[in-house]
């Protein structure tokens, strides 16, 4: 047996004293049936267990019984014969393997439930080493004794324990001696104190197991709860700051395009061409005026050719400025992001001072100031 108490349990009297006595509930019934049908003549039987200490305390566990064969009486005292030892040694063999016996019972029908001179003699005889148990019934008076032999004498117990577990070895031996113990199989197995007590310990497991079963589910109920809303309240923190980032890149693409088509439009009509007419023809009237100057038209056509290209670079010019002019108003109003930027260094960067931190958030739609990327278009205040 494992060093730990049993978990099945019934407390008979005051269990103060040491060692613990637990008997197995079959053995309890075998000892009672035996005292039930005694007659007028004693009746005994060896009792099969061992002994262990557990959490400081010894205990002595009765998980076996044979019936004596046989008990001497000379007038009011008994004996035990070697044929009785004997047989008993060989029951324990064939029915309890590696059993050992640490005691012994007796009813004595008409005789008082008392220890005498003559029942200590007999357990100092076979019994005198400390861990042995001696157990008196009587059928009449429904009453028993229990004694442990400790400090070299019977001493008596106030109480002992009924532990239940399944013992195949001791139903094993009453349904064998059922015949001679004048009982039936059934009655032999269980009584009917035993079995009510049985069933009253499982109703109690079936009860303790479907409340740990109801205790997980509800701890299981809990937890996907919490994670239910965990994630609700995640997406929705997430939604708000996707929403404020598209109504930012809305805003900022509704402001910027326009520019933009207008850059392109005026960048588009720079008369690229006139200049590079007009260049060649200035080389050529240069070397007409070298060679001798004599040629009348070729020096007007000339000068119609530099006006002419005088007045495309004068556009182009004029377009350019435009275009630039728009492109710097632009740059001066929108701050593209750059890699480790942040509210305040932005502004800083641009306004020298981080003072102007919400006014770009009021005006780019920023509900979290820290929620900006790289190559996004910041419009400024």
């Amino acid at each position: 047996m494992e060093n730990q108490f049993p978990k099945n349990v019934r407390q008979i009297g005051n269990v103060s004293d040491t060692p613990r006595i637990y008997v197995e509930d079959y053995v309890d019934t075998f000892l009672n049936q035996l005292c039930d049908k005694a007659d007028e003549n004693p009746t005994g039987a060896f009792l099969i267990g061992h002994t262990v200490r557990q959490e400081e305390q010894d205990c002595i566990y009765i998980s076996g019984a044979v019936q004596m064969e046989e008990i001497d009486t000379e007038g009011p005292d008994i004996a035990i014969g070697e044929e009785t030892w004997k047989k008993a040694g060989e029951d324990c063999e064939k029915y309890f393997e590696g059993g050992k016996i640490i005691g012994w019972f007796i009813s004595l029908p008409g005789h008082p439930l008392l220890l005498n001179g003559n029942l200590t003699k007999i357990h100092e005889q076979y019994f005198a080493h400390t861990g042995t148990v001696f157990i008196m019934k009587d059928a009449a008076e429904k009453d028993e004794l229990y004694f442990a032999y400790k400090y070299k004498e019977l001493m008596q117990m106030g109480g002992h324990y009924i532990y239940y577990e399944k013992n195949p070895s001791m139903q094993n031996y009453m349904v064998t001696r059922r015949k001679k113990i004048g009982v039936t199989p059934s009655e032999v197995v269980e009584d009917k104190a035993a079995k009510n007590f049985r069933s009253i310990v499982k109703e109690r497991f079936e009860v303790q197991e479907q409340r740990h079963t109801s205790r997980v589910m509800y701890a299981a109920s809990v937890f996907l709860v919490l994670v239910v809303l965990i994630i609700g309240v995640t997406t929705m923190n997430n939604y708000d700051k996707m929403k404020s980032v598209q109504s930012s890149l809305d805003y900022i693409k509704e402001t910027v395009s326009p520019g933009k088509e207008g850059q392109t439009v005026e960048t588009s009509a720079q008369p690229k061409s006139g200049t590079e007419d007009s260049e060649p023809q200035e080389d050529q009237g240069e070397g007409d005026t070298d060679d001798g100057g004599s040629v009348g038209g070729q020096t007007d056509g000339q000068a119609s050719g530099q006006d002419a290209s005088t007045q495309g670079k004068t556009d182009t010019n004029s377009g350019g400025d435009t275009a630039a002019s728009t492109m710097k108003e632009m740059s001066e109003d929108i701050y593209i992001v750059e890699k480790g930027d942040t509210l305040a260094r932005i502004s800083k960067k641009v306004y020298g001072d981080t003072s102007h931190v919400d006014a770009i958030c009021k005006m780019n739609g920023l509900s979290d100031g820290n929620l900006i990327f790289i190559g996004q278009k910041l419009l400024l205040p």
